[in-house]
Order: C-alpha cells, then structure tokens, then sequence
C-alpha cells in the first residue's frame, strides 16, 4: 500500500483538544505523526507580558479549559512570592478546594472522554453530567463555570456563600455512591479493555527521557511523586490522602489510576471542609489601583499538583506594572510533543485518540 497522509482533529469527535495530529499511515498502522497546536488558544507567554499583573487573571485560565484553576493559583502564588504577601488562612483552605474541584472535574472529563473513541457514550454522558453539577457549584462560588478568576494574589476574590458546604458534600456522596457503575461501565467493559488493556505502553524509560510527571509517571515508575506531598503547598500538609500508583503504564492502568484519584480527591475536600478555619480570605496585595500594580523586582517558579501533573509558572518582574518575563511549564508538553512524534508512530490510527485522552494532553498548553 502506498503511505498516505492523514489528520486527526481538530474537529474529529474522537480528539480531545484543539489540536490536529498528523499522521502518515501504512494500512491503519501510523508510521510517522507531528503534532499540530494552537487550533484555537495560543500565544499566552507573551500576551501575558503585554497585559498588566492584575489584567492576566482574566486571560491565564484559558491555557487549561477543563483544569483553569492551576493557573491562577500559581500566577497568583508568584505574585505573592516577589512581593511578600502572607495568604490568610482561611484563604488557603478555600484554595485547597477549589483546586480539589477542579481537579475532580477534570478527571471526570477524562475518564468519561474514553467514550469518544471507544464508542461508549454513555460514560461520556454520564460524566459530563456530573461534571455539570461541579460547574454549578462554581458558579455559586465564584460568579462564573468555566473560567473562575477567584483565586487572586493575596487569597481569593470572595468569601464562600452561605450554605455551599451541604451542597457539596450532598454532591460528593451521590458521586461517591456511583463510583462503583463508572468502574463497572469503563473499567470493566470488554470494548474498552480490548482498547487499552496492553495497548498504548508508556515504559519508565520513556518518563524519565521526556519528562513525564503525574500520573503518567506514577503509573510506569510506582514513584509517588505528587507536589501536594514533596513540596505541600496552600494547606495540604496538613490533609490525608493517598497518592495511587502502578509499574506497567498501558492505557487501561492509567484509566484505573484517573479512577482511583477521584476517590482520593473526595477525601481531600471532606477534610477541607471539615477543617476550615473562619477568618479573611485575602490579604491586601499591593497599594494603590490594581490595574497600576507594580510587583517588586525578582524572578520566581511556583508548580502545583495538576490533574496532568507538575504545572508551573516562571515569572519575572523588573518592578513594572507589567510581567517582564512569563514562562508555562504545561504538565501535558512532553506526551504531546515528543510522545507523539517518537512514541505514536507503530500504533493504529484509532490509538491516537485514546493516546491523547489517557495521557491528559490538555492541547493550550503546548502552544502557549
């Protein structure tokens, strides 16, 4: 057969993304791919040094649609890092939580996502319709669903509304009492484990060479590296909660582990809302408008634990009212970018979906 050319989103419904996978293909064995970004949101870095500190809240959620909140807290924790500013506590906690839920959602989005190229949509619908719910809850706390710009230098933007707490634990028990159909419809569905049972092996080798963090690296290499326990940040010292690992990465192992973290997820906001001090939530950042801020001379790199694994800013300020230098270390870069080009190639063509979802690409991130 003669090789020929093919693309993969960005519009295919089995994608995941913005973006568009090319692909040269022998038969339905893809031989050679590249990935193609920025289909839609690009260019953040430098738009970032464009705007002023206060006016990228409204623009840094957008790198990560289904996970924005990482990205606001630590644009936010790198403001707070240059120029000295001391969260309150109850700012922390709320922090923790909305981070929790975010994450929550985003695994939800995942793990549901499997249904798109496998061709199981009801586990995409079911999860998008639990995933709704976190995105009401959202919008009772921070005015909007998608895009929050609550978490903001210094704490966050408002306390949380009267009542909020019943409405999410009463949520989180009905997930929790439904969890076990989800492991019986995805996990253990002989279409999906046909998918991803053996299929899509990502090796320890291979983490270690392309810089693999989260569950991509807890999977292939059992290191239970997460940031919320090597380098605890907001309040997470001061929680309990596992952190799910596994030695043989296929894509059904790094469902699995998508599956066990919710769990722990759950755990983790029980505890938050059950420990959560009274008190302010946000420290005045700096004097004066904060349109006109001027963040003190330095440079600083703030990462947190995101639902793809380390995710980190590196920011520098000269002392002007604008970042001189911004830098996203996008959890999901290196299984877009070289695990796509070196990795892909020997797999079928419908693998490259579920590449995409098992791996948690998250697509602005590369070509931010």
């Amino acid at each position: 057969m003669k090789e020929i050319k093919l693309f993969l989103g960005p519009q295919h419904p089995g994608m995941h993304g913005n973006s568009s996978i090319h692909m040269y293909v022998d038969g339905d064995i893809i031989q050679k791919s590249y990935l193609l970004p920025g289909m839609l949101h690009r260019g953040f870095e430098k738009s970032m040094e464009r705007r002023t500190w206060m006016n990228n809240i409204a623009l840094i959620p957008r790198i990560c649609v289904p996970e924005p909140d990482p990205n606001e807290m630590v644009f936010a924790s790198n403001i707070e890092a240059l120029a000295g500013i001391e969260v309150p506590e109850r700012g922390h906690w709320i922090r923790m939580l909305i981070l929790e839920m975010a994450r929550l959602s985003a695994h939800l989005m995942a793990f549901g996502g499997i249904g798109g190229p496998t061709g199981l949509y009801t586990a995409m619908y079911w999860s998008q319709a639990d995933r709704d719910r976190i995105l009401t809850i959202f919008e009772e706390i921070t005015g909007h669903r998608v895009y929050h710009m609550y978490i903001v230098a210094g704490g966050v933007r408002k306390d949380l509304p009267k009542g909020i707490e019943k409405k999410i634990l009463a949520f989180l028990d009905d997930l929790e009492k439904r969890l076990p159909d989800y492991e019986d419809l995805v996990l253990n569905n002989p279409t999906v484990q046909a998918r991803t049972v053996d299929q899509i092996m990502l090796s320890a080798e291979a983490v270690w060479e392309m810089g693999v963090t989260g569950i991509g690296m807890r999977s292939a290499t059992g290191e239970a590296y997460d940031l919320r326990k090597v380098t605890p940040y907001a309040r997470y010292d001061q929680v309990e909660f596992d952190v799910p690992t596994a030695t043989y990465s296929d894509a059904h192992t790094r469902l699995t582990l998508k599956y066990r973290e919710m769990y722990q997820i759950i755990r983790i906001i029980r505890q938050v809302l059950d420990m959560m001090p009274a008190g302010r939530v946000r420290e005045k950042a700096l004097d004066g408008s904060a349109l006109r801020w001027a963040v003190p001379a330095g440079q600083v790199y703030t990462a947190v634990e995101a639902s793809r694994g380390e995710y980190g800013y590196y920011t520098v300020s000269t002392g002007g009212t604008m970042p001189y230098r911004v830098a996203v270390r996008g959890a999901s870069f290196p299984q877009a970018t070289l695990g796509v080009e070196k990795y892909l190639p020997g797999h079928r063509i419908d693998d490259a979906a579920l590449w995409f979802d098992t791996m948690g690409v998250c697509s602005p991130e590369i070509d931010r």
